[in-house]
């Protein structure tokens, strides 16, 4: 059977055919982009229309009907939208400090749904060694529970005015929404909610990381990044073990925290709040702060160091403190230099504004000063020991004085400052404790002489450390240090026995002069009292009158 020949096909005519084909997909492409084209305009039509009709509702539509179109709008979704919605608010309306329900769910979320969202917030957590993730706004994640699946949506309320600013507004309010099928309500009311409470509660104490607050200037409790407190890491390494001062002492105070800290049930059946004062006074350098810093890593609690000087009013150190948590320590360190909290403010006050009536250029820096804190005795009695105290639990309140006789007797009583701590200067027994801190020996042939020393002489802590620190690089550093230690407890010991010198003999030449004054002033009494008798006799002769002379009794 005849094959028929195979046809082949010309370059010309296989480029011909190419062109064809380039030619109809160019046609069809931009049939596409035309037809495209008319559609985002016919969009953009629409669009255009709808804004241009919401803009005219709402300026012509009667403001009064909105509220009765919105509740017949919802109710006609409603019934359409099988599902319910629960919004957790950061702030409500009527509390100045965060919600408790929303921290708790943002740690929840933040451990349980930030692997299925898509973005996330990271912040640096406990010890600074681990990254932890939570949502971004305007981000929904799903969660199930016993089978039931529900969505979790971070987002913000924006302010309804418009302004111009570099920085978001200050009604600016973020919230957390909850939505699941109304058929699941009783249990997600009723179980999910109290179950995603206690685990976020849960989640917050393992990932906690104690913090060293203190509080800002009031003009930045508002507006962009507002905050009452900032905060640090506390990283303080002071415990008892390390604290300079005799160990009786120090088992008294440990006992008295642990005490403390597992006494709620005792403080709600007395009918008291769940804190207690404290009160610690001595010379500077005695380890006060150290003490502070010592209690907060026993009892595992953030520090708030309350800077009395930026508080404007007693409002605002009303605010500052319902905005502190529990588990905390609550610091105002040399009370007695923060702010004049004595009964003689006012005088005072008035006696200056006497003086500086007549001075413009006085008056003027007076009327600067006015705007300086105006917090009182009042307002910080209240403030440890009235009805706003309180509003947490389980808080320590610590004071710090070098002077303590300059203070209230009101501010200081038992149940306000239910435990007066003296640290005093260093004894034998603390400074074994700095020579195991420092040098990392428990006894020395120098031991005696430095026990001997420090009974005769005052000497801080502070001081003693400094010279037990090894300063250069030697064969033997502990007993280098030890001996610096001792011409240091020598050097202070004759400057002390100059200083009483000094000080005696100021005081004799102080008695001295007094003693010089009064007799002055004695014969100048005298001499007044002789010149007015002379005066008195010359006026009597320039009278005519002679006093009669009584001699034995007969008056001649």
């Amino acid at each position: 059977m005849a094959q028929e020949p195979q046809s082949f096909q010309t370059p010309q005519s296989f480029q011909t055919q190419f062109s064809n084909l380039q030619l109809i997909t160019t046609q069809k492409t931009s049939e596409k982009k035309m037809a495209m084209s008319e559609m985002f305009t016919q969009l953009g039509s629409v669009a255009a229309g709808i804004m241009f009709l919401w803009a005219m509702f709402r300026q012509y539509f009667p403001y009064e009907l909105l509220p009765h179109v919105q509740k017949y709008s919802h109710k006609l979704v409603s019934f359409v939208n099988p599902y319910i919605n629960i919004t957790f608010q950061e702030y409500s309306a009527d509390r100045w400090r965060r919600s408790e329900a929303y921290v708790a769910i943002e740690d929840y979320l933040s451990s349980n749904s930030s692997s299925r969202a898509r973005r996330l917030k990271a912040d640096i957590i406990k010890d600074s060694q681990s990254v932890a993730l939570s949502m971004d706004d305007h981000e929904e994640v799903t969660d199930e529970f016993q089978g039931v699946k529900l969505w979790w949506e971070s987002s913000k309320s924006s302010p309804k005015t418009q302004s111009f600013s570099f920085y978001p507004a200050s009604d600016e309010k973020r919230y957390y929404r909850l939505s699941f099928h109304k058929r699941n309500r009783d249990l997600i009311v009723g179980t999910y909610l109290n179950h995603v409470i206690k685990e976020g509660k849960a989640i917050a104490v393992r990932k906690r990381q104690r913090k060293l607050f203190t509080n800002n200037p009031s003009q930045n409790w508002y507006g962009y990044k507002r905050s009452v407190w900032s905060h640090v890491p506390f990283d303080h390494p002071a415990t008892f073990e390390t604290l300079a001062m005799e160990s009786k002492k120090k088992e008294e105070i440990v006992t008295d925290l642990t005490i403390f800290r597992t006494r709620k049930q005792y403080y709600s059946k007395i009918g008291k709040a769940w804190k207690r004062g404290y009160l610690l006074h001595g010379p500077p350098g005695t380890g006060k702060s150290s003490m502070i810093a010592a209690m907060a890593n026993l009892l595992n609690y953030d520090i708030y160091d309350v800077e009395l000087t930026s508080v404007k009013d007693n409002t605002e150190l009303r605010k500052l403190l319902i905005e502190t948590t529990s588990k905390s320590i609550i610091v105002i360190e040399d009370i007695d230099c923060s702010l004049d909290l004595t009964g003689q403010r006012k005088k005072k006050k008035e006696e200056e504004k006497e003086e500086s009536k007549d001075d413009p250029l006085l008056m003027k820096g007076k009327e600067n000063e006015s705007k300086e804190s105006k917090v009182t005795l009042s307002g910080l009695l209240n403030f440890i020991d009235g009805l706003w105290s309180a509003c947490g639990e389980e808080r320590l309140i610590v004071f710090t004085t070098n002077h303590v006789e300059k203070l209230d007797p009101a501010l200081i009583r038992r149940g306000r400052m239910d435990k007066h701590i003296e640290l005093s200067y260093c004894c034998f027994e603390a400074f074994k404790v700095l020579a195991k801190n420092y040098l990392d020996i428990d006894s020395h042939n120098l031991f005696p002489s430095i026990e001997r020393l420090l009974g005769e002489t005052n000497m801080t802590p502070a001081d003693v450390a400094e010279n037990l620190m090894p300063k250069s690089i030697t064969d033997d550093p502990e007993t280098a240090c030890l001996e610096d230690l001792i011409q240091a407890i020598e050097t202070a010991k004759e400057e002390a026995r100059v200083k009483a010198e000094k000080e005696a003999k100021e005081k004799e030449e102080e008695e001295e002069r007094l003693k010089k004054e009064k007799e002055a002033k004695e014969k100048e009494e005298a001499a007044g009292e002789v010149k007015e008798k002379e005066k008195s006799e010359e006026k009597v002769k320039e009278n005519g009158v002679v006093p009669a002379v009584k001699e034995n009794g007969v008056i001649s």
